[in-house]
């Protein structure tokens, strides 16, 4: 009976040691707390008041890059609509950004903060590379970044291609124009019809027919037979079929369609 009495005793004292132990506890963390939320509100109150320090209404809109196409004029304008009250600090760039690359004739711009009350935007231009369909003009991504151009460049070359097809069409044009220009000739259109069908002509009237197979084959087979006596009778030549199977067929001017330099079937493709 006397161990019992002496074992419940020693666990009520323990129990009063742990609350002893506890009770300071409570008290230390609400005071850190309390430290804590106050220091917070302290540091949102500097937060706000840097904010509305910085935040400065925007007085000026500089307009940099290489620009012949693109006004000053318009993008600090479209600037300007898009500010809507907001300062230097919460102006939102990347909605800028993208409402001046909607701007015809721009490729891409770039806006950054001039401080202490400014935005500097750098504007890259669309560079042309060919006229399309006749009225639009497309960049060297095959992107048709005007559709109705009010002005089409005469030097560029003619594109003609079904709708959606301007990047197999431009690209086909860039991988043929360097070797053209290597040999001495230089293309003004090339076509791809609804059929499928490619063709271009030379700026000396000469029209080469590649038909709807293999235009890469036979673009090369053109250029390592054909190139050299379309340069050598320019004048005497209509146009140049390259839709045989190992050869090709010259049709001669005054002399209706009758066809030389024939080597094997047309495939008619």
């Amino acid at each position: 009976m006397w161990k019992r009495r002496q074992g419940s005793a020693a666990r009520n004292s323990r129990r009063r040691s742990e609350r002893t132990a506890r009770a300071p506890f409570a008290p230390r963390v609400r005071r850190r707390l309390g430290w804590a939320v106050v220091t917070l509100g302290l540091l949102l109150l500097v937060g706000a008041a840097l904010h509305a320090v910085l935040d400065q209404p925007i007085e000026r809109v500089i307009v940099t890059g290489r620009l012949q196409h693109v006004s000053p004029l318009d993008v600090e304008r479209l600037v300007r609509a898009h500010l809507d009250g907001a300062g230097l600090v919460s102006v939102n760039l990347a909605d800028i950004s993208r409402g001046l690359a909607l701007l015809p004739w721009v490729d891409s711009a770039t806006v950054q903060r001039s401080w202490p009350r400014g935005l500097r935007i750098e504007i890259v231009e669309q560079s042309a590379v060919a006229r399309f369909n006749g009225t639009g003009l497309v960049n060297a991504r095959g992107q048709l970044f005007l559709s109705a151009a009010p002005f089409l460049p005469p030097e560029l070359p003619e594109l003609i291609g079904p709708p959606g097809s301007e990047q197999e069409v431009t690209a086909s044009y860039l991988s043929m124009q360097g070797r053209l220009t290597e040999a001495g000739l230089h293309l003004t259109t090339l076509v791809l019809d609804a059929r499928g069908a490619w063709s271009f002509k030379l700026d000396d009237g000469v029209t080469v027919r590649l038909g709807r197979q293999q235009m890469s084959e036979r673009f090369g087979r053109f250029m390592d037979a054909a190139a050299k006596l379309v340069r050598a009778r320019v004048n005497d030549i209509a146009y140049v079929d390259m839709r045989y199977g190992n050869g090709f067929a010259i049709g001669w001017k005054g002399s209706g369609t009758r066809a030389a330099a024939r080597q094997g079937a047309p495939t008619h493709g």
